[in-house]
């Protein structure tokens, strides 16, 4: 008996380039209201802090010039959180950026760069920080490597030649134009210029990751690589993007270290890759991927910036300021296990 025509069957809709479910079923609501306890916890934490700082050293850390150094310390290590963010988001790491950045700011400090002035310096760190991005993200996304592999290759490589470069020595930046960004004067009411870069780039980063195709990109590749091939995303080329991006943000950070070091050393960002990587867990990124959040890694740097903080006003050895930040780390990641196996991501 024929089928009437208005019951036959229909064919099936391609699918749209929205990303697909994440790992706990795409329970959205439940995402944001999470997210948001996690930051306001972080907020908690970040208030505790200064409080304890202003009862241990009242006068000292609680000074308008101590709370700038702070902001300004923060800045450099969180451009470089911001991009790895993106990484880790997308089921990525990158071992590289500490190493990126020397390579950079080594780069971009030689004799021959500092002839071109600002824009020599400042050109010279985005170039070679992108470069090594790309390097990354065309060995990974095209290559085939692991990221964990494909990214430590690169940490050691750049920070070879960041030596090789630099022969061990410091290198002077005789540029006025660069180094007055790092005086009080060049200060907008009273916040130094690479706190403002730094907020800049934290917008531009949330407003990415939150209200663009390719930040929906990034959060299904994350949740699943695979879904997001079958849903249309170029699963390759957006991994190399998420890497060029890591990369920019590296020679950002290292045109700021270098404003705010005057030189160019080869032991430049030295473990920034960790401090990056923690601020971005403790911030409620997912290190396995799928989920990722700006504000909270941006809360994650303020917290272990003000730690390293407090224990080097009260004389407390390094030691126990890293005995700390590693179990803060342990409890962030325990606590993201916890929180998926209830269904949160």
């Amino acid at each position: 008996m024929t089928q009437p025509a208005s019951e036959a069957p229909q064919a099936p809709t391609p699918p749209a380039e929205a990303p697909p479910a994440t790992k706990g079923g795409g329970r959205r609501p439940a995402l944001g209201l999470h997210a948001d306890v996690r930051n306001l916890s972080l907020l908690g934490v970040l208030a505790a802090l200064v409080l304890v700082g202003g009862i241990t050293q009242p006068d000292a850390f609680l000074d308008v010039s101590n709370l700038q150094l702070v902001l300004t310390q923060a800045s450099v290590i969180g451009v470089v959180t911001v991009g790895m963010t993106f990484v880790i988001t997308s089921g990525g790491i990158d071992l590289s950026v500490g190493a990126i950045v020397a390579l950079a700011s080594v780069w971009a400090t030689t004799l021959a760069t500092q002839e071109y002035g600002f824009t020599g310096i400042l050109f010279t760190a985005v170039v070679v920080g992108v470069g090594c991005g790309l390097v990354n993200g065309v060995l990974i996304a095209y290559g085939g490597m692991v990221p964990f592999i494909a990214t430590l290759a690169m940490l050691a490589s750049a920070r070879g030649l960041a030596l090789y470069l630099t022969d061990g020595k410091t290198q002077i930046v005789t540029v006025n134009s660069v180094l007055d960004l790092g005086l009080p004067a060049t200060y907008v009411l009273g916040i130094p210029p690479l706190v403002l870069v730094f907020a800049g780039v934290t917008v531009i980063g949330w407003l990415v990751l939150n209200r663009t195709t390719f930040g929906r990109r990034t959060v299904a590749v994350g949740g699943n690589a695979e879904a997001a091939r079958l849903a249309g995303i170029d699963v390759r080329r957006q991994r190399l993007y998420l890497y060029l991006l890591s990369g920019l943000c590296c020679g950002i950070a290292a045109f700021m270290l270098i404003i705010l070091s005057g030189s160019g050393q080869n032991t430049n960002g030295n473990l920034y890759e960790l401090d990056a990587i923690a601020a971005a867990i403790i911030g409620g990124t997912l290190l396995s991927g799928g989920r990722g959040t700006i504000v909270g890694s941006v809360l994650g740097v303020l917290v272990f910036i003000t730690i390293q903080n407090i224990f080097a006003l009260n004389n407390l050895e390094s030691a126990v300021q890293q005995i700390a930040k590693g179990a803060i780390i342990v409890a962030a990641v325990l606590v993201q296990r916890s929180t998926v196996r209830n269904g949160d991501g």
